[in-house]
């Protein structure tokens, strides 16, 4: 697709996000896949950079439409789960493809082969960057409205369904998103008798043991010891100065 080609199909996603960029290169580099690069033959940057932008600024931003909608009736830690519930991997992927984002996405032949362009972490690492495009091109004003009307759905049903997000699922999208891999679980002990069992399991990331969970059901036990991984995480994010 040559360049011409390129800008009338960003006319079509500028309509459909409701921005108009004043600086179209910004959208070109938030759809780049640095898979695309070395087979573009000249210098462009990939999306990591405005998605690592576009993160922040969405968390910002959602954590203000909680706080507005909801922190008059829900506590801090409601509020968090609420916010992981939206900014999840599973509901930026819902945004990406309302928006058909992966049509527009420049990638390697063979990550496209490969299925680059339904993948859901490159769909919705496009739309962070896609965010974190739009705050730069106009600004905060700008991105917190294209946020606020793309989210207003989801919104609505934040006090529902993210107050029921287990944590088995949030340390998952966590994990995904921050090291691109998944946690595993082993089944390690079972005490009493068959009327009153109690299950111990192991949760491994890496090759390391992170946690461990006890309870009356191998779910049960296995949602402890995310809840511990989780608790684990969070501690290593504090002492390495990102708490």
């Amino acid at each position: 697709m040559n360049q011409t080609d390129q800008d009338s199909q960003y006319l079509q996603l500028q309509e459909a996000l409701g921005y108009k960029f004043q600086n179209l290169s910004l959208l070109r580099q938030a759809l780049t896949h640095r898979s695309y690069l070395p087979e573009a033959g000249r210098t462009l940057q990939d999306n990591e950079r405005l998605e690592f932008l576009g993160d922040a600024v969405l968390e910002l931003i959602i954590s203000d439409l909680l706080y507005r909608q909801f922190g008059s009736r829900y506590k801090e830690g409601d509020l968090t789960k609420m916010r992981a519930y939206l900014v999840s991997e599973a509901r930026l992927v819902i945004l990406a493809k309302e928006l058909d984002l992966g049509q527009y996405l420049l990638m390697g032949k063979g990550e496209e082969r490969c299925g680059g362009r339904t993948r859901p972490s490159i769909l919705a690492d496009a739309f962070e960057a896609v965010v974190g495009a739009i705050y730069i091109d106009g600004g905060f004003e700008k991105a917190y409205s294209f946020i606020k009307t793309k989210f207003e759905g989801l919104l609505v049903s934040a006090s529902q369904k993210g107050l029921k997000v287990d944590y088995k699922s949030r340390l998952q999208e966590m994990i995904q998103k921050k090291y691109h891999s998944l946690p595993s679980y082993k089944l390690v002990e079972i005490h009493g008798p068959d009327h009153d069992r109690l299950f111990k399991v192991c949760l491994s990331f890496g090759n390391k043991q992170i946690s461990q969970g006890t309870g009356k059901s191998k779910k049960e036990a296995e949602q402890q010891a995310a809840k511990a991984a989780l608790e684990y995480f969070q501690e290593k994010l504090v002492k390495n100065g990102f708490g």
